[in-house]
């Protein structure tokens, strides 16, 4: 995503890039993520859990659903967010644990990330 959006030098991406990223390089990418890991993995999967507990597509920056997509999907412990390098890279990873991208990886204005998340699900308009 970084490669496409030519953020490979800064790390992150903007709030701006998401809204701008390719929606069929998108799509083929959570595509690849939900075959190669049997459905366990993807954005698509990602925006099914952000949905069911109860988080919007609106592009607004909703914190809690947020928190609670983290706790579930295994990017936070104990109340904390993980660093990239504690994730874990198996198919033991909860659901939804791949691909990484939240709120440390979509900067910019407080809460971009969050709205990012959202901005990001609602570009995926297809049934994986």
């Amino acid at each position: 995503m970084l490669k496409l959006t030519k953020r490979e030098r800064e790390g992150w991406l903007r709030i701006e890039d998401v809204k701008n990223f390719p929606r069929q390089e998108l799509r083929k990418m959570d595509q690849l993520w939900v075959k190669y890991s049997n459905g366990k993995f993807g954005f698509s999967v990602q925006k099914q859990i952000w949905l069911e507990l109860g988080g919007k597509l609106d592009g607004l920056v909703d914190w809690d659903t947020y928190i609670k997509l983290g706790d579930r999907v295994g990017w936070r412990k104990n109340g904390d967010w993980l660093s990239y390098d504690s994730y874990t890279f198996s198919t033991n990873a909860p659901t939804g644990h791949l691909p990484e991208f939240g709120g440390r990886r979509l900067q910019g204005e407080c809460g971009a990330g969050v709205g990012g998340c959202t901005t990001l699900f609602s570009s995926l308009d297809y049934n994986p």
